[in-house]
Parts: structure tokens; sequence; C-alpha cells
């Protein structure tokens, strides 16, 4: 039976069939542990969430975005938050609940996309979120934010790591579909990425990711954006 496009989810499941299918790609990426991969060698949270949580940050209920092998999750589980940490890879999942149980603590780990999760609206301090949004195809980015604003609590506050302009190339979002690739990420202007969120969100923090080198308790890279952001009544 011939596709046809008769709602905005069918519009959505088009423009995907251009690029990528994410879980398969994802799988594949968490197969091999031993890859020199940043955040695959450090076990420790990122530089900016530290901060955030000495600067006061103090939240109960946590979700986090694109957890991988549950760094962020296990940091922040030892700091008291609740957290539930979602990843759509099942490999990335089975290495973050083994991190977890060594850290022996507990985290609510979903394998499943954002876009499939269910939660009790508005019932999240703070979602954390570092790796995922640079990867995200630009059709999903409005149901993307739309799903962040119905999770966070009135001043609830969202944390955002994605590359920069040193990270990936700043590749258009026309040109992802003239050329039917996501290629290794978007790299984000810090002009367009204010643009995507300013409207909805106050911008507390914005800065590069600090250079940590490594061996080190926390994880530092250059090439990202953390930005610490509040939503708006």
């Amino acid at each position: 039976m011939e596709k046809a496009i008769l709602n905005y989810d069918d519009l959505l499941e088009m423009l995907d069939d251009f690029l990528r299918e994410p879980k398969e790609f994802w799988e594949h990426f968490y197969e091999d542990r031993a890859k020199e991969i940043p955040f695959f060698k450090v076990t420790g949270p990122d530089e900016n969430l530290v901060d955030y949580f000495n600067d006061g940050l103090a939240p109960r209920k946590v979700l986090e975005l694109g957890c991988g092998p549950g760094r962020n999750a296990i940091y922040m589980a030892k700091k008291g938050c609740k957290v539930d940490a979602l990843d759509i890879a099942e490999n990335a999942i089975a290495w973050a609940k083994e991190r977890a149980i060594e850290e022996g603590v507990n985290i609510n780990f979903h394998c499943t996309s954002l876009f499939d999760y269910e939660f009790e609206p508005h019932s999240y301090d703070f979602i954390y979120e570092c790796g995922l949004f640079h990867h995200l195809a630009p059709h999903r980015r409005l149901t993307y934010m739309e799903i962040i604003k119905r999770a966070l609590k009135p001043d609830g506050h969202f944390a955002l790591v994605c590359f920069n302009t040193d990270g990936a190339l700043a590749t258009s979002d026309w040109d992802i579909y003239k050329e039917k690739s996501l290629k290794r990420g978007i790299g984000y202007t810090e002009e367009r990425l204010r643009k995507i969120f300013e409207a909805d969100f106050t911008i507390k923090e914005f800065r590069k990711m600090k250079k940590i080198l490594q061996p080190n308790d926390v994880l530092g890279e250059d090439f990202l954006w953390t930005s610490l952001l509040q939503i708006k009544k």
C-alpha cells in the first residue's frame, strides 16, 4: 500500500527516511567500549554539570536525555536526585546499568526514544542533555522542544551540551536534507542556538565547555557548548 502524508506524524516519518536510522546507528556506536571516544574513557560527569551543582542547583527529580554509559546520571543520583535516564541504544543502557551497580546507585534507566517516552507532565525539576541535540534531525526539533517544556516544572531548568563549530560543521537545516546526511552532527553557532531557545527559556549561562586534561574525575571538551536555561513562565 502506498504511503500518504495525511497528518503531521506522517510528515515526520517521511523526513526520517532521508537520514540514518538512529537506533541502528547508536547500537553499533556502543558495541565497542574500547573505542577512543572521550566519554567512553572518563567515568565522571561533565565539568559544567558539577559547576551547576556547586553553584546551588539542587533538583529532586531529574530527566537525562541520551544518557549513554551513565556518567552524568550516576553523578546526579549520588547528589540525591531521583533520576530517569533515557537512551535509544540497548548497548548504552546495558553499560550504564553496569556502572550504576558498581557505584551503588539506583537510577531508572529506559531504553527508548525521547519521542516515545511517557511521563507525568511538569514533573521534572531539571532536564540534562549532552550529545543528543547535535545529532537530532531538524524536523524533530520542534517536538523535542515541546516535550522538554511539557516535562519541566514551572521554573524548572534545562541544561544542554552540544557541538560548537569546532566540533562539527555548521550545516544548515536545508543542506541536511539536500545532502541527506547529518554527517557527524551539527555544529551550532551561539546565534543559532539562541534563536532556537530564547523564546521559551531564560539563558542563565552560556559558554564553551572547559578543556579538562585527562586523566581526571570530570570530562571537559572545548568543542562543545554548555548552556543552563530556565523555562519562562
